[in-house]
């Protein structure tokens, strides 16, 4: 087994076929099934079934999934070692769905302008998937809500948020919460979210009973919920904060204690990647400057 024939193997996954895999490579497509005809002659096992006109992953093919990524960042991280401080290679970032959206267009822009010869391969899931994710070897970092007692990963903290109960413009639901029983709740899909976890919670403190939840992939499509009437939700702020049609919904503070939440940036505690550590250099500054923005309007 060697790291072409896994390159050519992820790159095929990624890509979804032989004939787009060989084009990303720039190689023939002859040459990438010769590949992983090898790759599957030295593992004595299938790694894909054709379905119609696409590939799919042998059960096999997807244990050895995790075991490519891991390799291959292992290589990287062992290129970028050997060239010293060179800031280069891959970097796989995991994010919440609202810090994506809200939190890492800037930072991210200023990074690839500064790191031109890194490629940052941002994936979005909830808390508990990326800390999954991150375990499995998937992930270089992910930024999180919730906290991990594990010795294997060094935790940053990173951006302060503050929830808020968002409904439609005019509707007095977020201003009385416990009227929100029998009501219907919008929350991001999975159990995973840390903001569904601190919305239901807090819910259940109050005795609010709702008459069903709806579960959306985007916290913008949330948003477009509240203000079309369908119900309320527990956001960050800073979501509302680039949302183009504010004037729609209407928002109220709530406890402390339910509103205020630290993100983490969680990574393995032996990774020595320079591209991370720029990162997250340049992540605690933007994290930073906005605490003290934030301060300063207050």
């Amino acid at each position: 087994m060697e790291f072409r024939e896994l390159e050519t193997f992820r790159a095929i996954v990624d890509a979804g076929g032989v004939v787009r895999a060989a084009s990303r490579l720039h190689r023939a497509q002859s040459s990438v099934t010769v590949r992983i005809r090898q790759l599957e002659a030295s593992l004595g096992v299938r790694l894909f079934e054709r379905e119609g006109r696409s590939l799919r992953l042998t059960a096999a093919g997807d244990v050895l999934l995790q075991y490519a990524d891991r390799l291959l960042g292992l290589a990287e991280e062992a290129r970028a070692a050997v060239r010293l401080d060179a800031v280069c290679g891959r970097l796989r970032l995991g994010a919440m769905e609202s810090v994506a959206a809200s939190r890492l267009p800037g930072p991210l822009a200023v990074f690839h302008g500064r790191y031109p010869e890194v490629v940052v391969e941002l994936q979005t899931a909830p808390s508990r998937e990326l800390i999954a994710r991150l375990q499995a070897g998937g992930l270089d970092a992910a930024i999180v809500g919730d906290e991990v007692d594990d010795a294997r990963f060094t935790s940053v903290p990173l951006y302060q948020e503050e929830l808020i109960l968002v409904a439609a413009a005019g509707c007095p639901l977020p201003h009385h919460p416990k009227r929100l029983n029998g009501k219907t709740l919008l929350v991001f899909q999975g159990q995973g979210c840390a903001y569904r976890r601190r919305f239901e919670q807090w819910l259940q403190s109050l005795r609010v009973v709702p008459s069903r939840v709806l579960e959306f992939g985007s916290y913008h499509a949330i948003l477009a919920a509240a203000a079309a009437g369908v119900g309320a939700s527990l956001i960050p702020r800073s979501v509302l904060d680039i949302y183009a049609q504010q004037d729609a919904v209407s928002w109220a503070k709530v406890p402390p204690r339910v509103a205020m939440l630290r993100t983490l940036l969680l990574m393995p505690s032996t990774t020595h990647s320079p591209a991370l550590t720029r990162l997250v250099e340049l992540l605690r500054t933007d994290a930073g400057a906005r605490t003290a923005a934030a301060e300063n309007r207050s």
